[in-house]
């Protein structure tokens, strides 16, 4: 499988970095400078560079599309691809928003291509770790989960620009909210939520708390302007497990109700964490399949939809809405 990357900046250094070590998937990189793409091509070892997006899917070489653009330009680059026959790995956010990822999905269903959002933790085995371990009733029932990421990145221009799909929610937020899908499902009955909007209206600070039928509930914080310990908790009746950093899991401690130390689970070694998405792709291609059961169109549509009706009630919204 040869991978295309279509933009060169921070995002894709990281994918040309797990890419380090199967040279055979290490193939194109094009960005709007020419310049900048002989660079990245020459540093990373990618075989191509190209100036326009459009010399990239017209590659035929080129199997799957890795979208490293902002949350913007998802929609046009992803149907530039998936219009030239060419599968795509989209970065997260999908879309700017959940109208757009339904038109992205059905663009993808008409023409029979294998799309899917590039949200890493739900394509790594640690996440099916805890998950499982969840279940297995080492903690009882679960009740409560609280899931917090903050960073400290509110200066950033892709966060205070409403064209550019700013706000920490799109950007940071939605890793809490995967975090609790995923631990705690998705029979969700209530959302309600606070937030700080920013001098641009882009939100910068949230707390998001998601009522279940059975009676759980999910708190989830995050934002653009602190550090925290970007820690996952999920409370039962007979224990809690403490997930660090939901962001990029890699070890999880089980405690008992006697709030002792019982089992400590660890991720296996990892190139940067986005290998798994990328075999996933590969496995989904080799299957013909058209979407990932990592991350079902209708998980990244569900998810879409929330975020759009928080900012609904944040009054945060894009150009594109």
């Amino acid at each position: 499988m040869k991978i295309g990357i279509i933009g060169a900046g921070h995002i894709a250094i990281k994918m040309a970095m797990t890419l380090k070590d199967t040279p055979e998937r290490r193939y194109a990189i094009a960005s709007r400078d020419y310049a900048k793409a002989c660079d990245f091509a020459t540093k990373y070892g990618f075989a191509r560079a190209y100036g326009s997006y459009q010399s990239l899917v017209e590659d035929p070489d080129v199997d799957l599309v890795y979208i490293a653009t902002p949350h913007s330009h998802h929609l046009a680059h992803a149907s530039l691809a998936i219009n030239h026959g060419k599968a795509v790995l989209c970065e997260k956010a999908f879309t700017a928003n959940a109208r757009e990822a339904e038109q992205l999905i059905r663009l993808a269903e008409s023409k029979g291509i294998f799309i899917t959002e590039a949200i890493w933790t739900r394509y790594m085995p640690f996440s099916a770790t805890i998950r499982e371990t969840i279940d297995s009733g080492i903690i009882g029932q679960p009740q409560l989960l609280t899931a917090s990421l903050c960073y400290p990145i509110e200066w950033k221009e892709r966060l205070v620009r409403p064209e550019l799909c700013g706000g920490a929610l799109l950007d940071i937020g939605i890793y809490p909210i995967n975090f609790a899908r995923m631990c705690f499902g998705t029979d969700i009955v209530d959302v309600r939520s606070a937030n700080i909007n920013g001098p641009t209206g882009m939100d910068m600070q949230e707390t998001i708390t998601l009522l279940y039928a059975n009676g759980r509930v999910a708190n989830l914080q995050s934002s653009a302007r602190s550090v925290c310990p970007r820690q996952g908790i999920i409370c039962g009746t007979e224990g809690y497990i403490i997930v660090e950093n939901i962001n990029n899991p890699l070890r999880a401690t089980v405690y008992n109700r006697d709030y002792t130390p019982i089992r400590t689970l660890e991720a296996p070694p990892q190139v940067t964490g986005f290998e798994y998405e990328v075999d996933a792709c590969e496995e989904a291609l080799r299957n013909g399949w058209l979407e990932s059961p990592f991350m079902p169109h209708a998980e990244t549509l569900a998810v879409m939809r929330l975020m759009d009706s928080l900012r609904a009630e944040w009054d945060v919204r894009f150009p594109m809405d």
